[in-house]
């Protein structure tokens, strides 16, 4: 059982395979997500909820002066982000990993000059215990990045049944595990509790349809293994039937292919300063 004291499960699962998706995911995104974040006069800053150390990667790239500490809970993330870091000769000596759970920091008050959140609030008990604790870690005046799901926003057309039900069962089994897959649109009030100020919010919508059927295409994919990655956990629990996976793919790929399909999902992206 989760309780508010223990992280929760990840539903993806952490297979190399995962891996993979997880900095393809990266790249898809970088676009959107790593736009006019607010580390310019940052040189140290800690990264919530790692991973395999995708987003450090950019995060580095974008920013050549900055150094990054990384904090994962799962100790095979973490190895996969070493061997994966290590490999880029340009990121030497500018990123620490380290693997501690992020609603008890082993670092003291004041540490860093700003913060770090990508796609991790929605999978922990306590998202305001993790942004307290971060809010400890960051100097007076620091900034802090929030990027949070906000699941109830898909939308596809074709109509496509099969894929409503395994979303249902792909969020709800989420909430089981002490998630939160709506948790974007929640950051404004947790980052108040947790004292920051300065808060903004800002919706990002990722909406293709005919005007950009090349993007649409390729963000269609990206999304298919998004959704296949959790089925393994969801058959194994019982909650998606194997019918409704494979009419989930059959939708999909009929999206993919329909002349006037439409994709449609938003995002929240919060900055604020400690």
């Amino acid at each position: 059982m989760t309780t508010d004291e223990t992280p929760s499960g990840y539903l993806h699962g952490y297979s190399e395979k995962e891996r993979s998706r997880l900095r393809q995911q990266a790249r898809v995104l970088e676009h959107r997500i790593h736009d006019r974040l607010p580390f310019r006069r940052s040189k140290d800053i800690v990264e919530i909820g790692s991973g395999v150390g995708a987003q450090t990667e950019i995060l580095m790239r974008h920013f050549p002066d900055l150094k990054v500490t990384c904090v994962e809970y799962n100790q095979d993330q973490v190895e996969a982000a070493k061997q994966h870091l290590s490999q880029l000769e340009w990121a030497q000596g500018r990123f620490r990993l380290t693997q501690e759970d992020a609603m008890h920091l082993s670092f003291e008050r004041d540490r860093f000059d700003g913060a770090f959140l990508c796609w991790v609030l929605e999978h922990v008990p306590s998202p305001a215990r993790v942004l307290g604790e971060t809010r400890r870690v960051l100097r007076p005046g620091a900034p802090i990045c929030c990027t949070e799901v906000i699941n109830s926003s898909f939308f596809i057309d074709p109509y496509s049944p099969h894929t409503l039900k395994y979303w249902m069962a792909f969020n709800d089994h989420q909430i089981a595990m002490s998630g939160d897959p709506f948790v974007g649109a929640k950051l404004g009030n947790l980052l108040q509790s947790a004292g920051f100020r300065d808060i903004e919010t800002r919706v990002r919508t990722l909406h293709f349809d005919n005007r950009e059927p090349g993007e649409r295409a390729e963000f269609l994919a990206y999304w298919t293994d998004l959704l296949l990655s959790g089925a393994p956990e969801l058959l194994r629990m019982g909650l998606v039937s194997a019918e409704t996976v494979q009419g989930m793919k059959d939708e999909l790929e009929v999206v993919g292919r329909a002349p006037n399909s439409v994709f449609l999902y938003s995002f929240m992206r919060a900055t604020a300063t400690a």
